[in-house]
């Protein structure tokens, strides 16, 4: 049986490079692979990228309205209209990866946990778990509880420790209030810390 994993870190732990990595893996052992992450991550459109400069395009693109499996069984088979390759004879899919996970819904989740077991094709997530207040996100929730393997990505904080919060900026000036996923326009930055330095920001705020 194929499993679900979920690759979690605070920001710049190194998930998207992480993710391109095993794409490269399978690949050069002549395995085919899709990539894909949630529509709402608006980050370089279509593509995933990663801070040491490389990067790649995602095969789609996921809607918060779309089934995951749906979608994965369309261009696993090929049938893509929009694809920059058509493919002919179709290799199986050997691996699903998903950038930017804590952005699916509970539903796409699950999908993906059928993907692995009932079409058993392993599925890679990669995404963070908390917002910058500290509160979880739907998709990286759902993952915690159904994934048949949780790897922690490591980064330190600015005072060495490691870092497990994330911390958002509007210019030079921390916040702890506003919507989940910022929106595009603003001057939005985020931080990594550890619990002490993100309780020493925040003046004590969980939440």
């Amino acid at each position: 049986m194929a499993k679900l994993y979920f690759r979690y870190g605070a920001m710049n732990s190194g998930k998207s490079t992480g993710l391109l990595q095993a794409a490269f893996n399978y690949e050069e052992r002549g395995q085919r692979v899709l990539l894909a992450k949630p529509a709402v991550d608006t980050k370089g459109d279509r593509t995933i990228v990663s801070r040491l400069g490389v990067s790649r395009e995602v095969d789609f693109t996921i809607h918060p309205d779309e089934p995951v499996r749906s979608l994965f069984a369309k261009h696993a088979a090929g049938d893509d209209p929009d694809a920059l390759v058509t493919h002919v004879d179709v290799e199986p899919v050997a691996c699903l990866l998903i950038d930017e996970a804590q952005f699916l819904t509970r539903e796409q989740v699950d999908d993906l946990l059928r993907i692995a077991v009932l079409d058993s094709v392993p599925v890679l997530a990669y995404g963070i778990r908390t917002d910058f207040r500290t509160d979880a996100f739907p998709g990286a929730a759902r993952l915690m509880e159904l994934a048949h393997t949780l790897e922690e990505l490591k980064t330190i904080c600015r005072c060495g420790r490691k870092a497990v919060f994330n911390t958002r900026r509007v210019g030079e000036t921390f916040v702890f209030d506003g919507d989940q996923v910022a929106i595009d326009g603003q001057d939005v930055s985020y931080e990594s810390l550890c619990a002490t330095c993100y309780l020493e920001v925040s003046g004590g705020r969980l939440g």
